[in-house]
């Protein structure tokens, strides 16, 4: 077992739809679905933890899985890339998935990118900081 991780790890128990921190304890967003990879073994290893809209509509899936994918399409005008973080940086798995780095160091994720360009920046002063 690793530390801070259960042994054995349940994708969809202990990692999907669960909340991830960074190491400061700030939201990054939720686990909407992960990346895996098949070790020669033939057993598999998660490589990613996967975050945004489109990824969480592919995993429902049906009418509402689709509708999800093709908002988070419209709205990141067709990007539907998700914000991929390694699992390398997963500390630890509890009732949240805490992270070994910042979020500052994070791509920020598409749908966030364009409430801030599309909404968020026409707001009169919203470019000015704390002064």
């Amino acid at each position: 077992m690793i530390l801070g991780r259960p042994d054995p790890l349940r994708v969809e128990f202990h990692l999907l739809d669960r909340q991830i921190v960074d190491v400061e304890g700030h939201a990054v967003g939720k686990v909407d679905d992960v990346e895996l990879e098949r070790n020669p073994d033939g057993t598999y290893r998660i490589t990613a933890l996967l975050v945004g809209q489109h990824q969480l509509g592919e995993r429902i899936g049906g009418l509402l899985g689709r509708l999800m994918s093709w908002m988070a399409r419209r709205l990141n005008a067709g990007e539907t890339a998700p914000l991929r973080i390694t699992y390398d940086h997963v500390k630890q798995v509890s009732s949240q998935v805490t992270l070994s780095l910042s979020a500052e160091v994070l791509e920020v994720p598409p749908l966030e990118r364009w409430l801030r360009d599309k909404l968020i920046s026409r707001i009169p002063g919203a470019d000015h900081g704390d002064d």
